[in-house]
């Protein structure tokens, strides 16, 4: 099984991510912070950041004196990242697959992600393969979405998707690549385990997703990131052509109401349900 699939998705809506990427940092700060900490990065560690997406946590690596290298299979994540994090390697390749030791330097001394790791065809030899890549006694730190009820995934966008026509293969298989994949605890457990990682461990984490972090009430960052990635631009390109321009700028302003009516302490701010993610590689 390959990514080929996910790698032209993200080819699309990694452009998304990148035009969106200050709201994105503002509202998962609390998630990369997370990630970090569960690191326990020392200065002069090689770090792999997975999924490095646009390079949030490669520039706290860099911060934090490390030595980071970034990997994504979006050229558009790639490209935002390099230019964000110059001291960084960024590769454009698939972790699945790739050599991840391709330079010939040492192994990697930990190995972090924010919300990139649920997407491979086969996570099992993923993080094989990322394990191999590792020095003995390597840490590895992801978060990722817990099962249940995620706001993220309906806040503003169900607006949208009561329109659309129903997605036939939509929860057929709640482990099928994607953001949910790695939902349930025991699935986790054994795909970290059958790739050879020790020590898992998961930690619930429950955070809010500040849209208002900039002081206003978050309605226009919220409906910016919707409209900007999957769902949104699934919307426009299924409902554009029949509403026509009048008719999608209404569904648009239905979708600012719905979250209007959701403010939290008035601003837009759901509650992001995750786990923190630890394990180790084995000494050898």
């Amino acid at each position: 099984m390959d990514n080929e699939e996910m790698r032209q998705g993200w080819s699309s809506t990694g452009v998304g991510w990148v035009a969106n990427a200050r709201i994105f940092d503002a509202t998962m700060a609390p998630m990369a912070d997370a990630v970090i900490a569960a690191a326990e990065l020392v200065p002069g560690q090689r770090v792999l950041d997975v999924g490095c997406g646009f390079g949030t946590l490669l520039e706290l690596a860099d911060a934090a004196g490390t030595t980071p290298v970034g990997v994504d299979i979006s050229d558009s994540m790639v490209e935002a990242a390099r230019r964000r994090v110059p001291a960084a390697e960024v590769l454009l390749a698939d972790a699945q697959t790739e050599d991840l030791l391709q330079g010939g330097a040492g192994g990697f001394d930990r190995v972090v992600s924010r919300f990139g790791v649920m997407f491979f065809a086969d996570p099992v030899a993923a993080f094989a393969n990322i394990r191999r890549a590792c020095v003995p006694g390597a840490r590895l730190a992801f978060v990722c979405w817990r099962s249940g009820e995620n706001e993220i995934f309906t806040l503003g966008t169900e607006v949208l998707t009561a329109r659309m026509a129903p997605d036939e293969g939509e929860g057929e298989d709640a482990g099928a690549p994607g953001p949910q994949a790695f939902g349930e605890p025991e699935r986790v457990r054994e795909i970290l385990t059958g790739a050879g990682w020790a020590d898992v461990d998961l930690v619930a984490q429950d955070a809010p997703l500040d849209y208002g972090f900039d002081g206003t009430d978050g309605v226009e960052e919220r409906l910016s990131v919707i409209l900007a990635t999957t769902t949104g631009q699934s919307a426009r390109t299924e409902l554009e052509p029949t509403l026509g321009p009048d008719g999608w700028a209404s569904l648009v302003d239905e979708v600012r109401a719905e979250l209007r009516r959701h403010l939290v302490d008035g601003a837009v701010r759901p509650i992001a349900h995750t786990w923190v993610v630890t394990a180790t590689n084995p000494a050898a």
